[in-house]
Parts: structure tokens; C-alpha cells; sequence
């Protein structure tokens, strides 16, 4: 795999692993930025990556674009001689349907299923987490069936409940605080994907996936309350994957 470096602005360098959304470039992108977390750069400010990039901002009155672009390089051929950890599986408790899930029924009518049918192919896969964004997050995610594909309302809401769950063509994604939006609303989880009030607020990292984990109503009410507590703990699992691809 190639990678282009190329200057954004004076404070950013952005490097592009390719042209296409694609799992063996989210994972180059992933073994990337453990390059840059197990061997800090003085002056790097942060890193965001998309789904077949990564910018880094850094302080040219620390460290100068040359020098910074060496560093850089050399974390790419030192990529070479390291594996990609295991990625994690969140687990979403999910209530489908309800006050909460709008349309379910609508996705169900649109794709010749039942209510029941749409859970189970919504709940049936790992979705890869490409990137964040949007609002502070949101994740965007690859992988949903396009037995489920559905278009976004042709009038969107101004106000979509934080933790909805819901499906705009064939992406699926949650909404992680109150805002406008035209997805189709099939659910709700009682997680926070974005707290303020903790050192790290945002749940979900790139690169790993989450489930979708169909629970009842109590069960969604005994989790909100656990969370709002600050008594429940997000379960996650270990997901192995091999690496495809080599750098040049």
C-alpha cells in the first residue's frame, strides 16, 4: 500500500492511504495511529482520520514540517515490523421499535419484512467503525445489510432523541446527543456515546466495531438507569483479524 503525504496548511499533514472506503484500508489507517501512539511526535497536537485518511495537526513553532514529515515516514517503515492489535467489539443494547423506534415499522413495509425480520438482520453483524464525525460521536459505520436499506425522510426532524439508532440508505448509525436528522428511527440504546463529563468522552474509537443487541423495554430502563448512575460498564470483546496488506 502507498502512502501519500501532502501538506494542509502550515499546521497539518494529511496522509492518504487510497481512494475507496475499504476495511484493509481502515485497518492501515488503525495500525497507523498505534504507530503514532507508541512513539509520540513533540509537537503533534492530534490526529483525525476518515475513511482513507489521517490528518495530523502539529505546532510548526515546536517542530517543522521537514522534520515532521521524517518522523512521520518513519513510522510508516517501522508499521513493517508490528501486528495490529485486536480490535474491540462494543456491545449497543438496543430497544427496537416502540415511542422510541418510530419506524421500524416503515423500514419493514420498504424491504418486504417484518418488524421481527429487520431486528435480526440489524443485530446480525459486526459493523466496522470507519470514522467519527458529524457531531461528537457519531459513529459511521460499514457493514449493514441491504435487505434493511431504507431512504432517509423526506422531511427530516428537528429533534432526534440522543442514543436513536437509525438507518438513512445503507448506513445504520447512532445518534449520540438531541439533534435534527432525517434517518429512519428503528431504536434507541440507553448507552452514552458522548459524555462531556468524562476524561474521555467519546466511546466508540475507529477502527474497532460494535453490536447491536436487541433488549426489552425493562431491560433498556434497568441500563439507563445503571448508566445515569455511572454503574454500568460497556461490554466489549476481543475481535482477531489478520492483516492483507503490506506498506511500500
Amino acid at each position: 500500500m502507498n502512502l501519500d503525504f501532502q501538506p494542509l496548511g502550515d499546521t497539518a499533514i494529511r496522509v492518504s492511504f487510497g481512494n475507496e472506503i475499504s476495511k484493509e484500508i481502515n485497518q492501515a489507517i488503525r495500525l497507523f495511529t498505534n504507530g503514532l501512539s507508541q512513539n509520540p511526535i513533540y509537537g503533534v497536537i492530534e490526529w483525525i482520520p476518515t475513511y482513507a485518511s489521517l490528518t495530523i495537526f502539529y505546532n510548526p513553532a515546536l517542530i517543522a514540517y521537514k522534520e515532521m514529515l521524517n518522523k512521520l515516514i518513519e513510522i510508516k517503515d517501522h508499521i513493517k515490523e508490528t501486528n495490529l492489535p485486536s480490535a474491540k467489539i462494543y456491545e449497543i443494547p438496543t430497544y427496537y421499535g416502540g415511542e422510541t423506534g418510530p419506524d421500524l415499522a416503515y423500514v419493514a413495509k420498504y424491504n418486504n419484512l417484518t418488524e421481527d425480520e429487520v431486528i435480526s438482520i440489524h443485530t446480525g453483524t459486526d459493523y466496522l467503525i470507519y470514522m467519527i464525525g458529524f457531531v461528537p460521536g457519531f459513529p459511521y459505520l460499514g457493514g449493514m445489510s441491504n435487505k434493511i436499506a431504507t431512504p432517509r425522510q423526506e422531511k427530516p426532524r428537528t429533534r432526534i432523541p440522543a442514543g436513536s439508532v437509525g438507518i438513512a440508505g445503507e448506513q445504520t448509525g447512532i445518534y449520540p446527543l438531541e439533534t435534527p436528522g432525517g434517518w429512519q428511527i428503528i431504536g434507541i440504546t440507553p448507552l452514552k456515546l458522548y459524555d462531556q463529563a468524562k476524561e474521555r468522552p467519546i466511546l466508540l474509537s475507529v477502527g474497532h466495531y460494535l453490536r447491536f443487541v436487541s433488549v426489552s423495554y425493562h431491560e433498556y430502563l434497568e441500563i439507563k438507569k445503571a448508566v445515569e448512575n455511572g454503574n454500568y460498564q460497556v461490554k466489549t470483546y476481543k475481535k482477531e483479524e489478520g492483516m492483507d496488506y503490506v506498506f511500500n
